[in-house]
């Protein structure tokens, strides 16, 4: 995917259907801190969808959409208005194809979805395979939006036990969870 001369990871996913801004790194804990959706990190995308927008649409979206397949409501969200079949969002949720199903629940299909911005890093004029370091006043400040953010989810916040543990077979596993209370 990327030529890059260290080993580098993505911060997050995009589905195959869609573009735009990935962050690589090579810091774990910077990964965790911007992806945990409890840190409420914005992420931007431009849509572009099969029907005209209408302003019930974008109050729907805005409002946060009931998911039918998830059994929860998205989050409110920022959406505005770009053009006839185009419109922005920012995001602090991270649900899988979040945006494809709130579309989809409000009646409309995407036809395109493009990330543009992660947190205060914004994906600008790169082509696609292309990338750009982060370096200077742009990374003190992502570090800076990071700051009180955890990298920890919100069971190993709570104390969560994890242990190493050899079994021939999963009967051994159910009955140490029984013992342990898990």
């Amino acid at each position: 995917m990327l030529s890059y001369p260290e080993r580098i990871y993505p911060v997050g996913r995009l589905d195959k259907e869609s573009e735009g801004l990935i962050l690589m790194t090579n810091q774990g804990d910077l990964v965790n801190k911007i992806m945990r959706s409890t840190n409420a990190h914005e992420k931007e995308y431009i849509v572009t969808v099969d029907k005209v927008l209408t302003d019930e649409f974008i109050k729907q979206m805005s409002e946060g959409v009931w998911l039918e397949e998830l059994e929860r409501k998205t989050l409110p969200c920022k959406v505005r208005k770009q053009g006839e079949r185009r419109f922005s969002i920012i995001l602090t949720q991270g649900l899988n194809r979040q945006i494809r199903r709130m579309c989809q629940a409000c009646g409309y299909r995407v036809h395109l979805l493009r990330r543009v911005r992660i947190m205060n890093i914004q994906l600008g004029g790169l082509k696609t395979g292309e990338y750009r370091k982060i370096t200077g006043e742009e990374y003190k400040r992502l570090i800076k939006l990071l700051e009180g953010s955890t990298s920890l989810s919100k069971s190993d916040r709570r104390g969560k036990r994890y242990v190493a543990f050899h079994s021939k077979n999963e009967d051994q596993v159910n009955k140490w969870k029984q013992r342990s209370g898990e």
